[in-house]
């Protein structure tokens, strides 16, 4: 049961890496349209490039992601197959997860992450070791 439910938490972490990679990337867009401040942020925008280079790097070198590992190997001490779980879990990893060749993933994430790069460009971050003042936008 342990198993179960640590698998589970794996699928939810693997949602929210997703989900910060995906709605960061439409925050920063939105957000600089809209003025908000915080999208400038070097930190925030160091961590959320690393994220999906993280993901171009594994893509193309075709390594299987190590959450996914986890997961799989969590799910089978917990004595189930791998991926179906609880309710939760299993509808997590419905919205996750797509049937398609490597190839594809690796152009689809490869496409984005040269998003994420022209959006640094776009949307310049802060950079934390420059000295406020001047023009004011800091």
């Amino acid at each position: 049961m342990l198993y179960r439910v640590l698998a589970d938490l794996v699928v939810v972490v693997h949602a929210a890496y997703i989900a910060f990679v995906l709605f960061g990337l439409l925050a920063v867009v939105s957000g600089a349209a809209l003025g908000w401040g915080w999208v400038r942020h070097f930190w925030f925008r160091a961590i959320h490039l690393a994220m999906i280079a993280v993901v171009v790097i594994q893509a193309i070198a075709g390594v299987i992601c190590p959450l996914t590992i986890l997961e799989n190997y969590l799910r089978i001490r917990g004595g189930a197959r791998p991926y179906p779980g609880s309710f939760i879990g299993y509808w997590v990893h419905e919205l996750i997860f797509y049937d398609a060749k490597p190839w594809v993933f690796a152009v689809c994430y490869t496409i984005f992450g040269l998003i994420v790069v022209a959006v640094l460009f776009l949307v310049p971050p802060r950079w934390p070791w420059r000295r406020k003042g001047g023009s004011g936008k800091g």
